[in-house]
């Protein structure tokens, strides 16, 4: 089976230290540790089968399909597949604005 190297970009892993601080603070640390392993395990498996994730529907509608995504519900992680790697865009809660999160981010 074909692997993938596996590469989180300086803006997603600020979005982990951003989410792991807010839930820790909002709730606890033991729940912060737990939503950060999962996510963290979710990216780690992107190295098998990547283009197992779907396109995100807010930029699918406009027929853009150079970006996937994974979930822990609520969160996506949305990355893109470039030859042999994965690149791991951004880490976001699926219940803020994601057009307008998606379009800042990633259509710049």
């Amino acid at each position: 089976m074909k692997r993938y190297q596996v590469r989180i970009t300086e803006e997603a892993e600020l979005d982990l230290v951003e989410l792991y601080d807010y839930i820790a603070r909002k709730d606890s640390v033991e729940n912060a540790d737990y939503v950060l392993d999962h996510i963290e395990t979710l990216i780690l498996s992107l190295d098998q089968q990547p283009a197992r994730g779907h396109y995100p529907p807010e930029l699918e509608k406009q027929g853009i399909k150079d970006f996937r995504e994974v979930h822990f519900k609520p969160y996506r992680v949305i990355y893109e597949i470039v030859g042999n790697r994965v690149i791991v865009l951004g880490v976001f809660d699926g219940r803020r604005d994601m057009q307008s999160l998606l379009e800042r981010r990633l259509l710049r």
